[in-house]
């Protein structure tokens, strides 16, 4: 009870404060004339000829009329002054009116900024890069790039490597990875090439690491917990889960490989190995010893 009785008298003073404080901004708002504008009306002949007498003018107006004098005046007033429209330049805008103005002009500024961002963002993009379907060129050309690069060739604005699939392993692709997958892979086939290509991605599957190639095991050997793959991406060694993530892919009616990098299709699973290729060579990074 006292807590309650405590919180409810500071209620009341704040409410209290409050009150005595708009009291007193109300009292300060009316009435108050600035010095400058006191001046010119003291100055003004049409102010001064509608201005009552003074006490004093009276009360000496009064002795004068008793003593036998001029009679008091008297306020009869007077013909209603001309208008004169004032002028905007001297009433200008109040301090009220221009901090309203600059906070509703803040406000427009700032929603309309964040409309235009937010249109930005969900409007469809026309740039190619990592997220969006990327040209890569025709599959003859980079099947002689994959072997001019050491069987490895890495494209960047798509985050991924190309490796050249056997066209010996086709009959066990087709029974182990979807179409997306398989249409890269059997392009050698189709197209009477030597070879089909894998569109790889290349974040390891366990961490999230890049993964190199090694040239001479020619696998791939990832820095970071030791995880290999061979040159198709199928897991060899280490703690990944599975084997490299691959992106889908198609071939158009003239030989060229499209990869769709927005679409990332998980790698094979533990022992999946189609190729049969073993390491060639010294390996780059040595075995992981846990995780």
């Amino acid at each position: 009870m006292i807590y309650v009785a405590v919180a409810v008298l500071a209620v009341l003073a704040i409410v209290a404060v409050l009150a005595a404080v708009r009291r007193r901004q109300s009292d300060a708002a009316i009435g108050m004339l600035s010095r400058e504008t006191r001046s010119r009306d003291r100055s003004s002949v049409v102010l001064r000829a509608e201005a009552p007498p003074t006490g004093r003018e009276v009360e000496k107006a009064a002795a004068a009329a008793r003593a036998g004098g001029a009679p008091a005046p008297t306020d009869s007033g007077g013909p209603p002054a001309p208008y004169v429209p004032p002028d905007p330049e001297t009433i200008g805008v109040s301090r009220r009116q221009f901090f309203n103005r600059t906070i509703v002009m803040l406000m427009s500024l700032s929603l309309s900024g964040f409309g235009v961002a937010c249109i930005a963002f969900l409007w469809p993009q026309g740039a190619s890069g990592f997220g969006s379907k990327i040209k890569v060129g025709l599959v003859s050309d980079l099947l002689a790039e994959i072997r001019d690069n050491s069987g490895f060739l890495y494209k960047p604005e798509g985050r991924m490597w190309l490796t050249e699939y056997p066209n010996g392993a086709v009959e066990k692709a087709i029974a182990t990875y979807s179409a997306p997958e398989l249409a890269g892979m059997t392009a050698g086939h189709d197209l009477g090439l030597d070879g089909g290509i894998v569109a790889l991605y290349q974040k390891c599957p366990h961490l999230g690491c890049r993964v190199p190639e090694c040239v001479t095991s020619q696998w791939f050997e990832c820095p970071c917990h030791g995880s290999k793959y061979n040159q198709v991406g199928e897991k060899r060694g280490g703690p990944a889960p599975r084997g490299m993530d691959r992106f889908a892919v198609e071939i158009g009616a003239d030989g060229s490989l499209t990869v769709d990098t927005g679409t990332i299709i998980q790698g094979p699973p533990i022992g999946t190995n189609t190729t049969g290729q073993e390491a060639e060579g010294p390996a780059c990074i040595g075995q992981a010893t846990g995780h």
